[in-house]
């Protein structure tokens, strides 16, 4: 998403309700460390509509910003439920070797075969329930659910990267019948474990985060483990990972 210089847009995250009545409202952000909100002075919304960030506010690990010229309580509701973005420019620098998954976008897959890297089987559930995209993606792609998890499952993926939320694998590349952007409207909560497509990558998330990715199924296998200090994350970058499908029962009664 790109405004007439070029420069793209990145979702940051949404905007929730209101917090007291001097026009601050909660931020749900997409990012794993909510203090990254301080980098930033700016965040735009619906047509390049520019606000500027007066104050950010976390505390028990809730986030609030009051943005300039929102001043009230019913100021601050009139954006509930945006999504907000910063310009690709205004991104933090990162570290060499270091990515943005915007920016893994159609990149070919090069394996350099890293000597520990394993071969993983995910169980994916996509009782209709768990799949909360599958009937839209059927009619937007004008492919049938069997026809779109099919495609999934015989794919076998490569682990880019994690991140975004801790321990979150971008794994590409989907098969290109079934590439979509990511939903118009972003949920402000996307449940543990759902499985997502978007252009190119597949992600599990890993914990309860909002996000815009098109679910279609949900596993029961716990694809990070926060208890576990040497290796909480099951997939690692250059990790193959495949997935198998199961009953709802089969998802119920699942036991690690």
């Amino acid at each position: 998403m790109n405004d007439r210089s070029g420069d793209r847009r990145i979702p940051l995250g949404i905007l929730g309700k209101p917090f007291g009545v001097k026009g601050y409202i909660f931020l749900r952000y997409y990012g794993d460390n909510q203090e990254n909100i301080k980098d930033f002075d700016e965040l735009y919304i619906d047509e390049w509509h520019c606000l500027e960030i007066d104050e950010v506010l976390i505390s028990n690990k809730k986030l609030s910003i009051k943005l300039k010229g929102i001043e009230d309580r019913n100021n601050a509701e009139s954006l509930r439920n945006k999504e907000v973005y910063v310009l690709e420019s205004n991104l933090p620098p990162l570290g060499e070797g270091e990515y943005y998954w915007f920016q893994l976008e159609n990149l070919k897959v090069i394996n350099n075969n890293r000597q520990d890297s394993k071969k993983i089987k995910i169980p994916l559930c996509c009782d209709e329930k768990y799949a909360l995209d599958l009937i839209s993606l059927s009619k937007k792609l004008n492919i049938s659910r069997n026809g779109i998890i099919d495609l999934h499952l015989n794919k076998e993926y490569y682990c880019y990267m994690t991140g975004f939320i801790a321990g979150m694998p971008f794994l590409g590349d989907i098969h290109e019948s079934i590439r979509v952007g990511r939903l118009q409207t972003p949920r402000v909560k996307v449940p543990k474990g759902s499985i997502g497509i978007t252009e190119q990558f597949c992600n599990i998330y890993t914990f309860e985060s909002p996000g815009g990715w098109n679910i279609i199924g949900n596993t029961p296998l716990k694809v990070f483990d926060k208890l576990n200090l040497n290796s909480p994350s099951l997939i690692k970058p250059g990790d193959r990972v495949s997935f198998y499908k199961i009953t709802k029962q089969e998802y119920l009664n699942w036991n690690e």
